[in-house]
């Protein structure tokens, strides 16, 4: 079956949400800006639950989740790769052995699945919510979600400032009610534990003291779907809006049941059964310190996002004029780091241009990421000039940038780690032949721009059949530049003694 051969037509996409608590697959298309949902699947996971004492996800809730995505995967067949984006939250940055069950999971799913940031999720959040509920005011908009929990305060379509905090429904059920005993001390205990994360958000969120000032509180995602429709089907609410009262009145009725197995909340679906109390407590602890008088839910949510982040990509990569959505993130960190961006732009125009001879194959993001690490190679001269390199490593690995994933920010800190030096360091994260492609292409434009002056491109040019590399540079090229020539010898050497391409010099 071709991409234009499934059943939702060649202009569909697909997002799929890893969730702490749920997994969610999302089948959309956008016409004319309308989204129109074509198909939506959920399934319980608790993905959250699966971590054990060390953050190692078990097998058991490893295999829940294959055995999910290997269904989701089922109704993806015939998609295009570019047209799936498969995104894993807070469970997944916690995980030791995340990057096992990122390969395991991508041969279940069929495509693969990115690591998120916190900020980045509340990002892509916001951009379902504000899209599919458009408003003109300032709003805060909150998701609890099963191990963190995002705050994101926006007017129109606009992120002004999005946080994540690590404490979600999953996270703090199990702290407070693991034994399923629901008790006036126990949420007492949990609003605690939820105040002490969430109290540092005060000044950037509560009303009367952020700036600007929102008018209207959202609520997207499960948690607040839940009590909602408790809320409205308990008579609480005619639409859905909840309130502090509300919320006392759930928590009493916990309290009356006495345990989660006795638990009979009107609108409650089984699902939300074992997670509910640690998500009313949040959301009641939000109300409370954040003075939110009225909460309403919102329509949108991560995945909707998802759907619109891939379809904006989507269209800047046949428009090739355009500029990529992370293009002002990386100039925002150049400026704010000091790089030399004239130097940065000469070793990212022939890093790109050389890779792109080297890795005829690859895809687009590859030759952008590959781009985005060249421009920021140099970010940790602001912390030290002395092995720069490692510091690139650092901040690149660990920034909140917008638009990035953690494994795409991971792999171009790779990049930034293997642009000088030996390469035994990388030895391990090189068998991936795509990276292997990006880091030669870096490390020779690097070589070529070493004298940090203006370049003829053109006098270096890379014949690759396998992996033996032929460098040429012009005739005449090597009796005026003695000292890159022999720069090019030692990238010689450092390829030989890995043994993982055979690198050839004319010049």
């Amino acid at each position: 079956m071709s991409a234009q051969q499934h059943r939702w037509g060649a202009d569909a996409l697909a997002a799929i949400d890893l969730g702490s608590n749920s997994f969610r697959l999302e089948i959309a298309r956008l016409r004319q800006g309308r989204y129109e949902s074509l198909a939506y699947w959920k399934e319980p996971i608790r993905l959250g639950a699966g971590l054990d004492a060390q953050n190692h996800l078990t097998e058991a809730a490893m295999q829940r989740a294959f055995d999910c995505l290997r269904r989701f995967g089922a109704e993806l067949q015939g998609f295009a790769p570019e047209r799936v984006r498969a995104v894993a939250t807070q469970t997944l940055r916690e995980a030791r052995n995340r990057d096992a069950f990122l390969a395991r999971a991508h041969g279940a799913l069929g495509h693969p699945v990115e690591v998120i940031a916190g900020r980045e999720e509340a990002r892509l959040i916001y951009a379902g919510v504000s899209r599919l509920q458009p408003s003109s005011a300032t709003q805060l908009v909150i998701d609890i979600g099963g191990r963190s929990t995002e705050l994101i305060l926006g007017h129109g379509a606009q992120p002004l400032r999005a946080e994540s905090f690590a404490i979600g429904s999953v996270g703090l059920t199990l702290r407070c009610f693991a034994d399923g005993k629901l008790t006036a001390e126990a949420f007492r205990q949990a609003q605690i534990v939820a105040a002490a994360e969430l109290e540092e958000a005060l000044t950037l969120f509560a009303r009367g003291r952020c700036e600007p000032a929102w008018s209207e509180a959202l609520g997207a995602s499960g948690t607040v779907g839940a009590l909602a429709q408790i809320a409205e089907s308990a008579g609480l609410s005619k639409d859905g809006s909840i309130n502090a009262a509300g919320l006392r009145w759930c928590m009493e009725a916990c309290i009356r049941a006495g345990h989660v197995d006795q638990l009979q909340l009107p609108g409650l679906k089984d699902d939300r059964k074992k997670v509910v109390a640690g998500g009313l407590a949040i959301l009641y602890t939000l109300l409370s310190l954040f003075d939110i008088e009225r909460l309403k839910p919102a329509k949108g949510a991560l995945r909707q996002g998802l759907v619109f982040d891939l379809a904006e990509r989507l269209k800047l990569h046949e428009q090739q004029d355009s500029e990529d959505l992370r293009e002002p993130t990386v100039l925002a960190l150049q400026q704010r780091f000091g790089v030399d961006r004239a130097q940065a732009g000469r070793v990212r125009s022939l890093a790109q241009r050389l890779h792109r001879e080297l890795d005829r194959k690859a895809d687009i993001e590859h030759q952008l990421e590959l781009g985005w690490a060249a421009a920021l190679h140099e970010i940790g001269q602001a912390v030290s000039h002395h092995d720069h390199h490692r510091h690139s490593h650092y901040l690149i690995t660990h920034l909140d940038a917008p638009g990035f994933s953690q494994d795409q920010l991971r792999r171009m800190g790779h990049l930034a780690l293997g642009q000088r030096g030996g390469l035994r360091k990388l030895e391990a994260e090189l068998r991936d032949e795509s990276l292997l492609w990006q880091l030669l292409a870096l490390r020779l434009a690097l070589v070529k721009c070493h004298a940090r002056e203006a370049i003829q491109e053109d006098r270096m040019a890379v014949r690759r059949e396998g992996r033996r590399v032929t460098v040429r540079m012009v005739p005449g090229w090597a009796a005026t530049h003695p000292q890159a020539l022999y720069l090019l010898g030692e990238e010689a050497k450092a390829w030989s003694k890995l043994g993982l391409i055979d690198l050839q010099i004319q010049a």
